[in-house]
């Protein structure tokens, strides 16, 4: 999902609309539909469009954008495959996965996203399952610093897993705000990249969502169903994501790279997108046969 400023500005737009060469009589899959930026541009190009999302508010977004070429499904794109089937829609020239959350709602504090906005300690994208608070008052220490370690690639995994459970002991955890200051009161003193929490919430946000495995579900998903010479574009946000892609590309037998290293966002972009910052695309196209 989009990287996108406040306007939800879709990242990578040119980018994407060259590596997926959206037109007439043309069906593009839009896996992560979002606020719809990347979609209204393939709609735009006269494309036919299969969008999906997880978050069940998508719905109404798409059907504001008012296409007869538009056909949208709520769902997780693991399930690419059936959901096409299921909407017969014939085998896609393009899809476009758009990796992460998305900035609306990184935007939308009662999603509980993101560590600046004040709410519920939730993060869940489809809104049902167990919640990042469910999470933060079921594990144990060990369990909070490895997920903390491997997820959230935080090198002080141990020493904020000690700090969550010292805290949710004395009261339950249910806030980003509280989540937040228990993270960055634990953190060590000195120079800082980021904000301390940054890592913490990644972490969560991809374990209660399952995110790295429905992308790699999702990658195989779409080799499968794209049509001949059809086109993969993913953007990814973190190196979690992105290594994954790049060696799936690299070892599929049905895709081949269209780059050696994955396309970033201009100059001029940045200057208008700060959140593109940190997108990488990779590109690969089906084999003919």
């Amino acid at each position: 999902m989009s990287a996108a400023t406040t306007a939800h500005v879709p990242v990578l737009l040119d980018a994407c609309l060259e590596a997926l060469r959206p037109g007439p009589e043309r069906w593009i899959v839009d896996a992560t539909f979002g606020a719809g930026g990347h979609t209204r541009a393939f709609l735009d190009a006269g494309a036919h469009v299969f969008a999906l999302d997880r978050d069940p508010g998508a719905a109404d977004r798409a059907a504001a954008l008012g296409s007869e070429r538009l056909t949208f499904a709520q769902g997780d794109f693991r399930d690419l495959e059936r959901l096409l089937a299921s909407h017969d829609v014939p085998a896609p020239h393009g899809v476009l996965m758009d990796l992460g959350v998305s900035s609306m709602q990184l935007d939308e504090g009662d999603r509980g996203f993101a560590f600046r906005k004040a709410g519920p300690l939730d993060m869940r994208m489809s809104r049902s399952g167990r919640s990042a608070a469910d999470l933060i008052a079921e594990a144990d220490e060990a369990e909070l610093a490895a997920l903390l370690y491997r997820y959230g690639e935080e090198r002080h995994s141990r020493r904020l897993a000690r700090a969550i459970v010292a805290a949710r002991d004395e009261a339950p955890i249910t806030t980003t705000a509280r989540l937040a200051e228990v993270v960055t009161n634990a953190y060590p003193s000195g120079p800082r990249r980021d904000h301390p929490a940054r890592r913490t919430f990644q972490a969560l946000r991809i374990v209660i969502n399952d995110e790295l495995g429905a992308l790699e579900e999702g990658l195989e998903a779409a080799a499968r169903v794209l049509a001949p010479r059809g086109r993969l574009a993913v953007l990814a946000y973190h190196s979690l994501e992105d290594r994954i892609v790049k060696h799936f590309l690299r070892a599929s037998n049905r895709l081949t790279p269209l780059d050696k290293r994955p396309r970033t966002a201009s100059d001029a972009e940045l200057a208008a997108n700060p959140r593109a910052r940190a997108a990488k695309l990779r590109v690969a196209e089906k084999d003919a046969g």
